[in-house]
């Protein structure tokens, strides 16, 4: 649908009601909307079904064409996908709390969230459960990742409930998107958020994008990212793998543009590269369904989530009933979203509560004719927000959850969490860089054995270390007692050491453990009469499916 009336340029005070001499308006029917509403999640499961099986398998080189899934109508169905449930803790507290909600309560919500997370949604999480509260949880001195692309992928919905109104779209950004990123990773979350709010009246992708990079600040480089892509857009507007080399070469391979990404390899998970991707599909799609996320997908690295929010916008533009039935046909709108109490009409209805109230707050009305209700809603410009670098942050905000506040967060953070598992395997040992691949914790069953602790390495070089300080008795054998494993298609290497000296090294595999399963003992009677610090090593020997299992960790004496 294309735009009205031309936009009049004023800005929307956040939460305020405009006078009704002050701005134009623009009409979209209540059964409209809903129908684009629908039609951008359906994208955005679209998107991230049809990538889902691609997700960083390019990394720094464009997706041979053959190694494209193809598509499936069964594929639409991801209800555990992060690209989705994330965004639906934030749709749950507009819609129990309303658009007025602090941020300290959205933090409080999402430190309760019950989902795997990665990045920058990770460590802001665990910094909400640790007490230090938002905005501080995406600060740069507390995250690691607040450039990554996290609110990126789940700000779709910020814009979904705001047709029309760019400022609220920026307004959530402010709000939910600082819960785990800053700078550049917000503004990635408002540029997609902007681009959807435009989808309800706007079809061209030029237009469209535009309209996304209006709602950052024009300083940042994430807004000469979108820039650069409209630019060589315009100047190669057929070959979209051109531009592709030179967003690989400026973004990917300079380090100017990476001075606060988590990983400097090919890797990349910032969230200016992976905006580019986004707009690439936008751009070099043309409107063609399809063709708009294969190019996504194609561009590599996040390439699930990029497609994703690609299809989501487009889609938005089309709407549910004008979608062809191999995006629809499928659709289970009994499946609930993982850790929600969502399914398909229900996420819908919550979704246009929400926007009901944004209309009003913003100062439009819903006006009810024969022909059903209409959203009046303002023509306001975006006001971005200041201009922010996570390589030169401003100071944090010294922000703490109180004690109440603190009491409402039943979840543990992640490193409680895994004392508290470890110790149902191994009570008093503790636990020292452990990495977050293959799903650290307590498993409830492995190879036959229940309560197994799985670790993993925190990187290439560096082990995750169990430790304890033990009393060695006189006059007793004492031994060291571990019964370990290794995944299925991979192995690790055990390094046992006493106050630092190596008293073991042995790798842990087929080979070693032929049925599953390692005992492994090692004499402590040397220590006799000491108290001495015990460290176990899940050490890496070859980055491949490196978590070790522990189904039990004993001292001996006999």
């Amino acid at each position: 649908m294309k735009r009205l009336v031309p936009v009049c340029v004023f800005v929307l005070v956040a939460g305020a009601a405009l006078p009704a001499s002050a701005a134009e308006f623009r009409r979209l029917p209540v059964a409209v909307y809903r129908d684009k509403m629908a039609g951008g999640w359906i994208g955005q499961m679209v998107g991230v079904g049809w990538g889902g099986p691609t997700e960083f398998h390019s990394q720094g080189q464009i997706m041979p064409e053959a190694k494209l899934p193809k598509w499936q109508p069964a594929m639409v169905n991801q209800f555990h996908q992060d690209d989705l449930y994330v965004e639906l803790t934030f749709v749950r507290t507009l819609e129990q709390y309303g658009l007025e909600v602090p941020i300290r309560q959205a933090g409080i919500d999402f430190a309760n969230s019950g989902y795997p997370l990665w990045h920058a949604n990770h460590a802001g999480r665990d910094n909400l459960r640790s007490g230090i509260a938002p905005p501080d949880s995406g600060h740069p001195k507390f995250n690691a990742h607040a450039d990554d692309i996290d609110y990126q992928i789940e700000a779709d919905f910020s814009g979904l409930v705001a047709p029309g109104m760019p400022n609220v779209a920026i307004e959530l950004g402010e709000k939910f998107g600082r819960l785990m990123n800053y700078g550049d990773g917000v503004y990635g979350g408002q540029f997609v958020g902007g681009m959807y709010a435009a989808a309800f009246f706007e079809d061209d992708p030029v237009k469209i994008v535009e309209a996304g990079l209006a709602c950052i600040p024009a300083q940042s480089q994430y807004a000469e990212c979108i820039r650069d892509v409209l630019a060589w857009y315009r100047d190669e507007p057929t070959t979209w793998e051109k531009t592709w080399q030179r967003i690989d070469a400026k973004y990917q391979r300079n380090p100017a543009y990476r001075r606060f990404s988590c990983d400097k390899g090919a890797f990349n998970i910032d969230a200016k590269i992976n905006g580019a991707y986004i707009a690439m599909g936008l751009l070099y799609g043309q409107r063609d369904l399809e063709k708009t996320i294969v190019v996504s997908i194609r561009c590599g690295q996040d390439s699930d989530c990029n497609p994703s929010n690609a299809a989501g916008v487009l889609f938005t533009t089309v709407g549910r009933k004008r979608l062809p039935d191999r995006f629809t046909s499928a659709i289970d709108e009994k499946g609930v979203f993982s850790h929600t109490a969502y399914n398909f009409p229900k996420l819908l209805s919550a979704c246009e509560k929400i926007a009901r109230e944004a209309v009003v707050r913003s100062g439009g009305k819903i006006e009810r004719t024969d022909a059903g209700e209409v959203f009046v809603i303002p023509v306001v410009a975006p006001r971005p927000g200041r201009l922010e670098q996570c390589w030169a942050p401003g100071p944090p905000a010294d922000s703490r959850f109180d004690e109440a506040e603190q009491a409402k967060i039943t979840a543990l953070s992640e490193r409680k969490q895994r004392e508290v598992d470890l110790a149902k395997v191994a009570p008093g040992w503790t636990i020292a860089n452990c990495g977050r691949d293959m799903d650290p914790g307590l498993k409830a069953e492995f190879r036959g054995k229940k309560n197994v602790f799985l670790t993993h390495p925190l990187d290439r070089d560096t082990g995750c270390t169990l430790s304890k300080k033990v009393e060695v008795p006189s006059g007793k054998k004492t031994t060291l007692r571990m019964v370990v494993s290794h995944h299925p298609e991979g192995d690790w290497t055990l390094v046992v050491r006493a106050d630092g000296k190596e008293l073991l090294r042995r790798q842990i595999g087929p080979e070693t453990a032929p049925g599953g399963w390692a005992t492994v003992s090692v004499d402590l009677s040397p220590y006799a009469g000491k108290t001495v610090q015990l460290e176990l090593v899940n050490q890496p020997d070859g980055w491949r499916w490196e978590a070790a299992y522990w189904a039990e960790i004993a001292i001996r004496s006999e």
